[in-house]
């Protein structure tokens, strides 16, 4: 009987690790390296690693500032954000 090897990789396989002699590296699908570790378990660990921040696509800085709270008035004179600074009333 003859075994039969998939040519593709199975869809969990989307990673290698490297052993050199300075240490492990784990390799993406895209051929990008990650390392040197010191062991084996660092280079997995690292490579398990599922920084959630990282997926999120990216949030302009006014729509951020919105979310939060922060004023978009700022200051003609002193240049500070209008929470920093004590309003102004002009005296005549």
């Amino acid at each position: 009987m003859k075994t039969v090897i998939p040519e593709t990789p199975p869809d969990f396989d989307q990673t290698r690790i490297i052993e050199r002699p300075d240490g492990f590296y784990w390799q993406d699908m895209a051929g990008k390296e990650y390392g040197p570790f010191t062991t084996l378990v660092d280079a997995v660990q690292d490579m398990e690693y599922n920084d959630a921040s990282a997926a999120l696509p990216e949030e302009p800085v006014e729509e951020a500032e919105e979310e939060i709270g922060v004023s978009d008035w700022i200051d003609p004179e002193t240049g500070e954000p209008a929470e920093e600074s004590v309003p102004r009333i002009e005296q005549h």
